[in-house]
């Protein structure tokens, strides 16, 4: 006869070990990541465009949003970026962390810009020219939430091609990147500031 206490000794020691799977360990679920938030309170933000795209799929149309966020400080920094989501609000929060990570300078002489700069991207070209005090910003849309937050407060535009919102924008910032300030221009000419300027 079979001892009955044996016979439930090995049913526990097959349960407890099985043949080639080990015990599981006792791990510690991964803590969940926080969301990055603007890196710097004093930067604003400005909507500039909402687009709502649909995707045709077998069952019907999906839909998702994309947003162009301006961000800057009013002090020569500034930048733009673009995000897609599900919903509105999550794309403005991508778009925002992107505009933050795209920031440039704008040197700014005396409140508006130190020479005359033409700006083209694709379809969009517009031309900037410098501004007396007293004058403000003669621009509208995009390009006017732009040169705001860069901290320009006198100059003159003129655009001559294209009202595509991201196209308005990007020809804006390529013509922003274009500029230099008079300290700039005179080190690479070699003579002193108060020789480049016309004053």
């Amino acid at each position: 006869m079979v001892d009955e206490k044996e016979v439930k000794n090995n049913d526990e020691n097959a349960k407890a070990a099985p043949e080639g799977k080990k015990a599981p360990r006792n791990r510690k679920p991964a803590p969940k990541r926080k969301r990055p938030e603007s890196v710097d309170p004093e930067l604003e933000e400005r909507v500039v465009a909402v687009n709502r795209v649909a995707k045709v799929v077998k069952g019907g149309r999906r839909f998702s949003f994309s947003a162009l966020i301006i961000v800057g400080d009013k002090k020569g920094h500034v930048g733009f970026g673009l995000g897609k989501a599900k919903e509105v609000p999550e794309a403005i929060r991508k778009a925002t962390q992107a505009a933050e990570k795209n920031m440039i300078n704008v040197p700014i002489d005396g409140g508006t810009i130190p020479h005359q700069v033409l700006g083209e991207f694709d379809a969009g070209k517009i031309l900037f020219k410098p501004a007396a005090d007293g004058t403000g910003i003669k621009a509208a849309g995009a390009c006017r939430s732009i040169l705001e937050l860069a901290g320009i407060h006198n100059v003159l535009t003129k655009s001559l091609r294209g009202n595509n919102p991201h196209n308005v924008v990007k020809a804006t910032f390529q013509a922003l990147k274009q500029l230099r300030s008079p300290e700039q221009i005179a080190k690479v000419r070699g003579i002193e500031v108060k020789q480049v300027r016309l004053k």
